[in-house]
């Protein structure tokens, strides 16, 4: 059996050890309090997201009547996905400081004569799609527009007449 590096050999392991965690701690806190956010069309569509990616706040401007439902879905996914983004740069940014004292940190394979470097057989995640998932219960699996059978077609209301979201009700 292979014999383990001893003390001597990283005399400031648990300190190191002991500092890293407290980044791990400090980070979890900072982690919290990030959002993303992102505008499009022309910042008609602003989307905010929590550190879990999880949509918290969404704004239209006043000049959003032009946009189909189509085009309106279409840049909520797109200021949704932005914002996803921007977090992920913030928490790329946020974790250097970590990911600079685990490159310090002996690895197994240091402390463990004969160990595999096992960071180099990690996979790689593989990122999750950024389209809508395929539907099974009778909708359409491309970008086209949901179907339904028993529907009363109306006509789109463009006007500006008075209507539910008129601010006199």
């Amino acid at each position: 059996m292979a014999e383990l590096a001893g003390p001597e050999k990283y005399p400031d392991l648990m300190e190191d050890i002991q500092s890293t965690l407290q980044t791990i701690t400090r980070l979890q806190h900072e982690r919290v309090a990030l959002v993303g956010r992102a505008s499009v069309r022309r910042g008609r569509i602003t989307a905010t997201v929590n550190a879990d990616n999880v949509l918290v706040d969404l704004k239209f401007h006043r000049d959003i009547d032009d946009l189909t439902h189509a085009e309106l879905a279409r840049a909520i996914i797109e200021a949704t996905q932005a914002a996803a983004a921007d977090l992920a740069q913030k928490s790329k940014e946020l974790m250097q400081p970590l990911q600079e004292q685990r490159s310090r940190l002996p690895k197994l394979s240091d402390l463990v004569p004969g160990m595999p470097d096992l960071r180099d057989r990690m996979p790689a995640p593989e990122p999750p799609p950024l389209t809508k998932p395929k539907a099974d219960h009778g909708a359409a699996s491309d970008d086209s527009a949901l179907t339904y059978d028993d529907v009363e077609v109306v006509e789109e209301h463009k006007s500006r007449e008075p209507g539910v979201t008129d601010s006199s009700w």
